[in-house]
Parts: C-alpha cells; structure tokens; sequence
C-alpha cells in the first residue's frame, strides 16, 4: 500500500494557489520499472506537433466537460487497462490499492470528494522534447488529479507542473523529483500546466485519476 502509506506518512498539504498534496515514495521500484519500461509512441515522429494539450486536441482551459473520444492523441497515450494488465502487473496492483476501499476513504476526506461510485484511471505518461501543456482546469469528470514523477535521467527538477493563480500568474513549479508527486482536486480555480522547458531525454510519470465515467477499473 505505497499510494495509501505515502498519503499518510509522506505527504504535505499546501494551499497556494489551490489546496494540494505533495507525495513522497508514492510508487515501489517494481511499479517505477514498469512505468521506464512502457513502450510509448513519440507523436513528433507521426507529424502530430504538441499544441499545449495533452490529447492534442486544441482544448480550452476552463473547467469543463470532458471530450468522450480522448482526443487526437490518444493512440499515443499508454492506459493501464484489463487488456494489458500483462505488461503491467506492478501498476495493477497500484490500481487495486486505489480502487481499495480505505484509499477512496482516505482521499474522499482530504478532498471533499465522493469517490464511492468512481472509477480508477492509470496513465503512463511519456513527455519528449518540444511537450508543453498550457495553463488549463482539469475536466469536471476528473475528481482527483494526480501526477507521479520518476526522473532517472537526471533532468531537471523544473520539468515538474506548474500551477498558477486565477489570474494565471505562477505562482510555483511541483519539483520533477524521481518517485514524487502531488494531488488536488479539479475545481474552476486550479490552473496548472507546464511551460515550455527543455527534456533532454523525457519525461516520465504516472498520471492517476479517479474519474465519474466508466473505465476498467471500478472502486470497490
């Protein structure tokens, strides 16, 4: 239980420029190695260019309804699902401990959130050179956010996310630390992105969302 072990005994809440929680030693090495490992299609080398969202679809930044078909990019984008649970045994396990009853508890109390009818969603996230993402509010449909860091190449700490105020001032970058990360839930005031900054290499993490529509993975 790394998730639920980090939130309780690794983890500090800070309020500026919206609640959140910064994790530490959120994920195991065997998840971590699954997450290096994941086999992710690079979108430059399919002449599809990064345009500031991660579907590469053009999407406003507000607090919003989500897009059912995921957008653009999303036979680029690497979800842990029952179909290739296979290649991930490790972050299968990751999602049981999130679809556990005493981690949805847990979270539901720091968030304000009921997650008791959610649904879990696991992303392996791949970012090369040229990646940005503007400043936006996560869709409406995602009731916890949550990026996990694992930084073996030695990049730079600034390629964590940035968050801004509501008036789109930043206001801090989340350090891109290997095995860290942060959480909030999505509300009309909880601006982030990440500006255009150099990836020598990539830049890995673990996005991990309880979502309001029906994915693989339902919580207990």
């Amino acid at each position: 239980m790394s998730f639920l072990n980090s939130i309780n005994n690794n983890s500090k809440k800070f309020t500026n420029p919206f609640d959140h929680w910064e994790l530490n030693k959120p994920l195991t090495e065997e998840q971590i190695n699954e997450i290096i490992n994941a086999d992710i299609a690079n979108p430059s080398e399919h002449n599809l260019n990064y345009d500031g969202t991660r579907a590469i679809d053009g999407g406003e930044g507000n607090f919003r309804q989500g897009i059912a078909d995921g957008g653009k990019a999303l036979k680029f984008r690497c979800f842990v699902t029952k179909e290739n649970t296979n290649n991930f045994p490790h972050l299968t396990k990751f999602i049981q401990e999130l679809q556990n009853k005493e981690t949805t508890s847990r979270v539901s109390e720091l968030t304000g959130k009921d997650l008791s009818n959610s649904f879990v969603r696991v992303e392996v996230i791949c970012d090369r050179q040229g990646f940005w993402l503007k400043p936006h509010c996560d869709i409406k449909e995602k009731l916890m956010s949550c990026l996990l860091f694992v930084n073996k190449h030695n990049e730079s700490e600034d390629l964590g996310t940035d968050f801004y105020d509501s008036n789109l001032k930043k206001i801090k970058t989340l350090p891109y630390k290997d095995n860290y990360g942060y959480f909030f839930t999505s509300g009309p005031n909880t601006w982030h992105g990440m500006e255009k900054k150099e990836i020598k290499k990539e830049r890995r993490c673990l996005q991990v969302n309880y979502v309001s529509f029906k994915t693989d993975w339902k919580v207990d």
